[in-house]
C-alpha cells in the first residue's frame, strides 16, 4: 500500500521536526570560552584539530564564529525588502556557523578536497582556519593578528588590499571587538586548558 501525499507530507513533517531537534544549540554563555567547551565537549576535538591543520589559534578562531554566527548553526544575513514588505532575497550567501559564503566555501572545498557542511561547527572552524591560513600566506597578516585577519576575512582579501574597511568606521568597530574578544577568550583558554585537554584525552578511549 503506496503512502498518500498527506501521509508523505506528515513524515516529511515529522522528519524536519527531529532534525531540528537534533541541532547543537548555541552556547548559554559565549563569553567564556571555558563554558563553551564545557557545555560542548567536542568542539574543543574540532577546534584543537583545526588549530593543528592551520595553524590558527583556538581563541581567534572562536572570536571570529562568535561575531559571524552567534554559534547559530543556521546563521543567515537578514532578508532585504522592496518598499519594506516585498522579499527581495538576501544581503549576501552567508551562511552557517562561519557565515562562509557560496564562493569561498567552494574554493574551500576544492582546496582542500574536503565536502563537509557549513551548519557543522567541526567543517566551519576548518574553514575558518583555513581561510586566515590563506590570508597570512597571501597577504602575510599573522594568525595572531586577529584585527587584520577580521578585516580580509569580512571585507575578501582583494578588499582588505584595496582598504575597503577605511570607509566603514562600524566595521573597524566590530574588528576591534571581535580583537578583545579573541584576547579574553585567549586569555581564559589557558586557565582551562589542562582540564580540556584531559578531557580531550578521555574520548579517546
Amino acid at each position: 500500500m503506496k503512502p498518500t501525499t498527506a501521509c508523505k507530507g506528515l513524515l516529511a513533517t515529522v522528519a524536519l521536526t527531529v532534525l531540528a531537534g537534533c541541532a547543537t544549540p548555541p552556547p548559554s554563555n559565549q563569553n567564556n570560552i571555558c563554558e563553551i567547551f564545557r557545555e560542548h565537549s567536542s568542539w574543543y576535538k574540532d577546534a584543537v584539530k583545526m588549530e593543528e591543520e592551520w595553524g590558527t589559534p583556538i581563541n581567534v578562531a572562536m572570536a571570529f564564529m562568535k561575531q559571524e554566527s552567534s554559534f547559530r548553526h543556521d546563521a543567515r544575513p537578514p532578508k532585504k525588502y522592496i518598499l519594506g514588505f516585498i522579499p527581495w532575497g538576501r544581503s549576501s550567501t552567508a551562511y552557517g556557523y562561519a557565515q562562509a559564503q557560496d564562493p569561498a566555501w567552494s574554493d574551500f572545498q576544492s582546496a582542500t578536497k574536503h565536502g563537509g557542511s557549513r551548519t557543522n561547527y567541526g567543517d566551519s572552524m576548518m574553514f575558518i582556519g583555513w581561510y586566515t591560513s590563506e590570508t597570512r600566506r597571501q597577504l602575510g597578516v599573522s594568525l595572531w593578528d586577529p584585527y587584520n585577519q577580521y578585516l580580509a576575512y569580512h571585507e575578501g582579501r582583494g578588499g582588505y588590499k584595496r582598504k575597503t574597511y577605511q570607509s566603514k568606521p562600524w566595521l573597524i568597530k566590530v574588528a576591534r571587538n571581535v580583537e578583545q574578544q579573541a584576547k579574553d577568550y585567549g586569555w581564559q583558554l589557558k586557565q582551562c586548558r589542562d582540564e580540556l585537554e584531559r578531557s580531550r584525552r578521555w574520548w579517546f578511549f
